[in-house]
């Protein structure tokens, strides 16, 4: 019998270079790889058109995604994560001095207001800075992922014919969340905004899972083993990395190598897959995003996920 060939969209990283060079194979099946420029290109294409058999997914995307009723299941692998304190940056000139100088105001969002980064960044303000996210208008920069998303009364599109990088550098907006802006008058809200992740961390175990994995509903309820199967291949080729990270036999290291090294001091495993060990960022990003109106409830994590995975960890 033929083995199956899934085409896959996933970022080339350190923990996925071994399955993308076949130094891991999986069991069940072969991945057919398609490299897409950006990966959030992948998440549009899965979620409005399901293009790929397996895709990497922002998670909240993948929460919204499954409230709309998207035929695809994620998998308890998560291959990006991030701080997100320094996604706050604010026109230095517009008299922000405190997250808490935001309401009343309009800010900015980069893309859509169910983008990954704009929802821990709102939860970091709300709950760390005590900050009333109903008291903000939030003006998006592009539309969302899954087009059936209704938005909420105080979010709004940017007007026709403008950028938020120069509605921001003009102060006409005078914050706004995961922007690259160069200008001597934007800065990061929070300052030393790299540390003040890692302090969430060493403090609270505050580490925000980024992207996940899902693969087609028909897929997985067709072959029962394939979700274990995809689950212990990534495990696998996190391993690999994880070993090499940890004694040095990375020789050029990149921006994330970096990162995950000094999460690796201070916390262990930087790249935890499975529910058990990621329980509380799972349940604090379904939190979240039921109050900021991403999803209408609160979903069990194992709802998440399927049953042949509730299990396994990594």
């Amino acid at each position: 019998m033929d083995r199956l060939k899934l085409k896959t969209a996933l970022v080339t990283r350190g923990h996925t270079q071994a399955l993308k060079d076949g130094t891991v194979k999986p069991r069940t099946f072969d991945f057919d790889f398609e490299e897409v420029p950006a990966i959030i290109q992948a998440f549009r294409r899965m979620v409005r058109g399901l293009e790929f058999d397996i895709s990497e997914m922002a998670i909240t995307t993948y929460l919204c995604a499954r409230a709309h009723g998207k035929q695809f299941v994620a998998l308890p692998i998560f291959p990006m994560r991030a701080f997100h304190h320094g996604a706050i940056v604010c026109n230095t000139k517009a008299g922000i001095r405190t997250p808490k100088d935001l309401e009343g105001k309009r800010v900015g969002v980069n893309r859509g207001y169910t983008v990954t980064t704009g929802v821990w960044a709102r939860a970091i303000l709300q709950h760390q800075y005590g900050v009333d996210l109903n008291r903000i208008t939030w003006v998006l920069s592009s539309d969302e992922h899954v087009a059936e998303w209704k938005a909420p009364a105080n979010v709004v599109p940017i007007e026709s014919g403008k950028k938020m990088e120069d509605l921001v550098v003009s102060g006409e907006i005078p914050a706004a969340i995961g922007v690259q802006i160069n200008s001597p008058d934007v800065k990061p809200l929070i300052s030393n905004a790299k540390e003040a992740g890692f302090e969430a961390l060493r403090e609270r175990g505050f580490y925000p899972i980024n992207h996940t994995v899902v693969i087609k509903d028909e897929l997985a309820k067709a072959n029962p083993d394939l979700a274990p199967d995809i689950f212990n291949t990534f495990a696998e080729a996190k391993r690999l990395y994880v070993r090499r990270l940890a004694a040095g036999e990375i020789q050029q290291p990149s921006t994330d190598d970096v990162f995950f090294k000094r999460v690796m001091d201070v916390a262990g495993d930087p790249l935890p897959y499975g529910i058990a060990p990621n329980r509380r960022m799972l349940e604090a990003i379904v939190q979240y995003a039921t109050e900021q109106g991403i999803i209408p409830r609160r979903v069990a994590v194992e709802e998440l996920f399927p049953a042949s995975t509730h299990a396994l960890t990594a």
